[in-house]
């Protein structure tokens, strides 16, 4: 048995506080070919996960801690939904469709997903980044981008 606790929600966060990208991962999962792809992302302000889709698996985010935005986008760029989840405010998740853009922008410290997707993982095929938005490497300019989608 595996336990979601608060030590473990700590673990993850100190982590992802120390990491460059300020975001970590802690896999249930035992290997990349798995059915089910299962972890913890625990998510800092300032990491910036670029626009992207999935074009063969849902994805599911429940939030367990913290604050986050998720941004859902059309073909072109344009933003069709958002949902700010807050499990203090009793919104605690999504799922994505397949081929579905989508982003997070992070909105408070110590924020703490556990995601889940349709396995085996194939980073050749896992996701698919979008063309008009800046690339997972341009932090700063993309989280410049999110916020300015969100005000």
């Amino acid at each position: 048995m595996k336990i979601i606790n608060e030590k473990l929600l700590e673990e993850v966060t100190l982590q992802a506080q120390k990491d460059p990208r300020k975001r970590m991962n802690y896999n249930f999962h035992q290997t990349a070919s798995d059915p089910l792809q299962r972890m913890l992302n625990a998510l800092e302000p300032g990491t910036y996960i670029a626009p992207h889709c999935h074009k063969d698996n849902i994805e599911v985010f429940i939030l367990l801690k913290g604050a986050i935005t998720v941004l859902l986008f059309n073909d072109k760029g344009s933003v069709t939904d958002t949902i700010c989840l807050d499990p203090l405010q009793g919104k605690y998740g999504v799922e994505i469709p397949s081929g579905v853009w989508h982003s997070i922008y992070v909105e408070e410290a110590g924020s703490v997903i556990y995601e889940f997707k349709e396995g085996p993982y194939n980073p050749i095929t896992a996701g698919v980044f979008a063309d008009w938005a800046p690339s997972p490497e341009l932090r700063k300019e993309g989280l410049l981008y999110l916020k300015s989608l969100l005000d």
